[in-house]
């Protein structure tokens, strides 16, 4: 199995998660710089030539909610998702694209300066987004309750970047009490580590 990723990218996540999961895998650094990435062979990895991106064996996955959901499957055994037939898997696989979905959104309109009528915008607003996540995580130490799964390693990354990396959103006791419980999994140093050192 094969990790492409960049340092200090979205690549964090899906290292944070594979970390999680104990499996054997393989960094491939990804030079963004000056459009070194934008080659046939990267190309055919991930037509949008971004990071991450995941190879094993045959399978080619890009996105990183399609490579959580893929690594999912692929290692039930982990324990990080509801078996299936479990009521509370809708809500996994609700979190774990509202993350992607709405959190970058968010983010993106916070960066850009851009507001859009509630009703139209696919996230409501930045303000919405990061309200009914403090509301989740005021009823439960973690998104689907008392478990981690990976549904908080795709959430508190973001919650990371937007609050802590790039300080685009005021934090708020019940995020840093998240994050705190999150950064102090091993695996999360781990992939930290990993992250920081290349």
């Amino acid at each position: 199995m094969k990790l492409y990723w960049a340092a200090q990218t979205r690549s964090l996540r899906v290292l944070w998660l594979l970390e999680e999961i104990g499996c054997d895998y393989e960094r491939i650094a990804v030079d963004l710089r000056a459009g070194r990435h934008h080659t046939p062979e990267f190309h055919a990895i991930n037509p949008m030539e971004k990071v991450p991106a995941l190879e094993d064996g045959e399978a080619r996955i890009a996105e990183s909610g399609a490579i959580f959901a893929y690594l999912i499957e692929r290692f039930p055994q982990a324990g990080l998702a509801p078996a299936v037939g479990d009521p509370l898997r809708g809500r996994f696989w609700q979190w774990l694209f509202f993350a992607s979905a709405n959190i970058e959104a968010a983010m993106t309109e916070k960066m850009a300066q851009v507001k859009l009528p509630e009703t139209a915008a696919g996230w409501g607003s930045a303000e919405r987004v990061f309200n009914v996540i403090a509301e989740q995580l005021s009823a439960t130490p973690y998104i689907l309750g008392d478990t981690f799964s990976a549904v908080d390693v795709m959430l508190a990354s973001n919650l990371h970047y937007a609050i802590t990396a790039f300080k685009m959103f005021e934090s708020r006791p019940v995020f840093d009490a998240y994050l705190q419980a999150c950064r102090a999994r091993k695996t999360f140093q781990r992939a930290a580590a990993l992250d920081a050192h290349g």
